[in-house]
């Protein structure tokens, strides 16, 4: 769509877009080796998508996790049904991760990510202070779900070689 000489560009339902967000997970990789889980949060899914992307082009071997708030967890609800359900009046303090995945993103997902984790507002706000505390960093709630899922579940993870990406400061 132009008007007046300027196109829309999806913040996250776009391949350019998706490509953009896949060199996260790549500069990771080139890095890092042997990374057996990477975490990833869910909004639209445009991170994700990329990120699955590169761990397929980069790091095969290694599992990508999606990470979601249960208040807004219809990537989760869509991966267990295998149909796409849209997000409905998510609720969480990870405003960031309120949208609903987009069309390209989907089937991306639903062929290539392992395991999806939802986490609560409580474990959510936890993990934030932890960054906080500890590595002295200033983040959104959408930044410490990914960090939120470890703690949540450190049994699954216990052992393994973890990647995160965190992705943001939007904080008032």
């Amino acid at each position: 769509i132009k008007a007046d000489n300027y196109a829309f560009v999806h913040p996250y339902d776009n391949w350019n877009v998706i490509y953009g967000q896949a060199t996260c997970a790549k500069e990771i990789y080139e890095s890092e080796k042997n990374i057996d889980f990477i975490l990833v949060p869910i909004g639209g899914g445009g991170l994700m998508a990329g990120s699955i992307l590169s761990t397929l082009a980069y790091s095969p071997s290694t599992k990508v996790i999606g990470c979601e708030p249960k208040g807004a967890d219809d990537a989760f609800q869509s991966w267990k049904s295998g149909t796409h359900i849209p997000q409905s009046n998510p609720q969480t303090i990870a405003d960031g991760l309120k949208t609903s995945v987009g069309k390209i993103n989907f089937p991306i997902i639903m062929e290539n990510v392992t395991e999806i984790f939802t986490v609560t507002d409580e474990e959510i706000i936890a993990a934030m202070k932890m960054i906080y505390e500890r590595l002295k960093i200033v983040i959104e709630p959408s930044c410490a779900v990914p960090l939120a899922v470890v703690l949540a579940n450190k049994s699954y993870f216990k052992g393994k070689r973890l990647a995160l990406i965190l992705t943001g400061g939007n904080l008032d």
